[in-house]
């Protein structure tokens, strides 16, 4: 990839989706992978957030994982470009992070998760993809672009500074900022405490039935940025269920807009990145959404939202 497409990681850095499109899709695998793992110890909590990763100071997280009476996590550290696997009793393993075969990279971790003592089932071929090749078998995914994704985790940190100032103005239940590897997201969601009519069946590839019921199993507006939909990816709200007019409700900045295909509000990530002032656009973006969907939703806006003057003492 030419370098002089990107600028190096920082407040909103920028990174062509076309430049690294190799790269993006080998990571999205190995994230499912580490995901996986965090799937099969972890115990179950509602909507599936025990499945996430965690943006980090250095990448992606699982956070702390149990295992018997101990537990472990494993990292991937985008600044020196190592997967970290640490565990309670003090081992530890470490992997490089450079082009190697989705196979390869599973091989390592499954291996290095024996050597730790660490036994681990799971079913080993992705999920929301079109193209669900089992992970022991996939050669085709093989790219690792270090300066790219740097660049990535640089868009999640501010993603992500911006989604968790917008999720502290909830007093209701909101999800945690986190990483969804199905879809390679960064997402957070707020719920209106009432329960929604079943999500009809189908609609996202190599992902069974039950698992899109227990996530929209209660009235919801989410929002999110994942490295697509654009030149440079973009952010998107969504209603579920999606209450009359929400389409047609107007959102700030201008450059939104509603896709009537996939049923959501989009902004593209240039936009964001190139605005007089990165942070208040992207925030007028998730407000406004939010506003659409519990206007016309009917949500106790009263009850579940905090004070705008709340945390004026810091």
């Amino acid at each position: 990839m030419a370098k002089q497409k990107t600028q190096s990681a920082g407040a909103w850095p920028r990174l062509r989706l076309a430049d690294w499109a190799e790269a993006r899709d080998t990571l999205h695998m190995w994230t499912q992978i580490v995901g996986k793992i965090r799937l099969d110890h972890a115990p179950p909590i509602n909507q599936w957030w025990q499945v996430t990763l965690y943006v980090t100071p250095r990448g992606l997280s699982t956070s702390t994982i149990p295992y018997r009476t101990g537990a472990f996590d494993i990292e991937f550290d985008f600044v020196d470009h190592r997967l970290g696997i640490r565990v309670s009793d003090g081992s530890r393993r470490e992997l490089v992070l450079e082009s190697k075969s989705v196979s390869q990279f599973y091989a390592e971790v499954m291996g290095a998760l024996g050597d730790l003592g660490i036994q681990t089932r799971m079913y080993p071929r992705p999920n929301e993809v079109a193209l669900a090749i089992p992970f022991p078998e996939d050669h085709r995914h093989a790219a690792y672009d270090p300066y790219a994704v740097r660049l990535f985790w640089g868009q999640l940190l501010s993603a992500h500074r911006v989604f968790g100032d917008f999720r502290s103005h909830f007093a209701g239940k909101a999800s945690p900022v986190h990483f969804f590897w199905g879809a390679m997201d960064l997402a957070v969601t707020r719920f209106s405490g009432r329960p929604a009519p079943p999500h009809p069946p189908g609609g996202v590839p190599n992902l069974p039935d039950r698992v899109t019921r227990e996530a929209y199993s209660v009235e919801l507006s989410s929002c999110g940025f994942w490295p697509g939909g654009g030149e440079e990816g973009g952010f998107y709200a969504y209603a579920y269920p999606e209450p009359p007019g929400f389409a047609d409700h107007p959102v700030h900045p201008a450059t939104a807009s509603y896709q009537r295909g996939a049923g959501e509000f989009v902004l593209p990530y240039e936009a964001v990145a190139t605005a007089p002032d990165p942070d208040r656009t992207l925030t007028e973006f998730l407000h406004s959404t939010y506003v659409a969907a519990a206007e016309l939703g009917d949500w106790n806006r009263s009850v579940l939202e905090t004070d705008p003057h709340h945390w004026e003492h810091r």
